[in-house]
């Protein structure tokens, strides 16, 4: 089998993408982690616990509520990051816009998560958090793409 090179050449918009990925991954988690420790203070929630004990700490699913949603990100950020630095190899402005919907949609879904008035089994989506997944679908599309592209697949 005989072996191929695949050169890419770098779009001169991939700044975008690299400022979006190396700051955005940085500052929307660490802004949104100010929301924790206020609520670590309102809810005496002391280190090291990462959440509240029900039955220990009197406001335990309140806090809760505040960390869980703030944790969310951590589950993805990496790997909708990927997506986004590879993805953004052939549609730079599109990742970057993607991944800026996602990190937003995050912030609105840790909002949505700790806010009280709402149920929690849909609070999370209903203050905008669902637009974080237009962002995932962006960088996962063009992963794709570029992915069959390198296997000549199109």
């Amino acid at each position: 089998m005989a072996q191929s090179i695949f050169s890419i050449n770098v779009p001169s918009d991939y700044g975008y993408v690299v400022l979006a990925v190396g700051v955005g991954s940085f500052v929307v988690p660490t802004m949104m982690g100010g929301a924790v420790m206020k609520a670590r203070k309102e809810f005496d929630v002391q280190y090291p616990n990462l959440y509240a004990t029900p039955g220990y700490h009197k406001r335990a699913d309140d806090f809760n509520r505040v960390q869980r949603g703030h944790q969310n990100i951590f589950e993805s950020i990496s790997g909708v990051s990927i997506m986004t630095l590879l993805g953004g190899l052939r549609y730079p402005r599109i990742n970057a816009a993607g991944f800026v919907l996602y990190l937003l949609g995050s912030h609105l879904y840790a909002k949505g998560y700790a806010d009280r008035t709402l149920d929690v089994k849909m609070a999370r989506y209903q203050r905008g958090g669902g637009i974080k997944w237009i962002g995932v679908l962006c960088s996962m599309v063009s992963t794709v793409s570029l992915g069959g592209s390198m296997l000549g697949w199109w």
